[in-house]
């Protein structure tokens, strides 16, 4: 699918919307980025790392950030989860919400399925990272794209 196509699809203000809810009950920060970049023989994890940092995702200060990476061209996406996010929910969370995306995105509902995964993310760190009554939001929540 190409990456217009597929951003035209998405619903933009209720992905923002359903972050900045699920911010809300968290310290942790939720991205969304779409690549145009088709990439072929280098892994889309490794992109989707890159892009982290490039997002400053390492930078937040309880290292509680996660990233919701799309390269539709290639049918594929990454979920990716600073070090906090690691120690305190380990690898099945990124299973189940990865399982959930992929069977949204073959479906084609791709707000759908980008809003179940902000939701599962956000009650996940909410779990483990409570919002704080100092906590600021420290990344944007637009869908970024490249």
């Amino acid at each position: 699918m190409k990456t217009r196509h597929f951003l035209k699809a998405l619903d933009e203000a209720r992905i923002v919307e359903a972050i900045r809810a699920a911010e809300n009950r968290t310290s942790g920060e939720i991205r969304v980025f779409v690549s145009s970049r088709k990439r072929p023989g280098h892994p889309v994890l490794e992109r989707a790392a890159r892009q982290f940092e490039k997002l400053g995702m390492a930078k937040t200060r309880e290292r509680n950030g996660v990233l919701l990476y799309f390269v539709p061209e290639n049918r594929e996406f990454a979920i990716i989860g600073d070090k906090g996010v690691h120690e305190k929910c380990g690898g099945t969370l990124w299973s189940d919400v990865a399982a959930d995306l992929r069977r949204g995105m073959a479906a084609g509902d791709f707000t759908a399925s980008i809003l179940g995964a902000v939701s599962a993310v956000g009650e996940a760190l909410a779990r483990h990272f409570p919002h704080r009554p100092d906590d600021i939001d420290e990344l944007s929540n637009a869908v970024g794209e490249d």
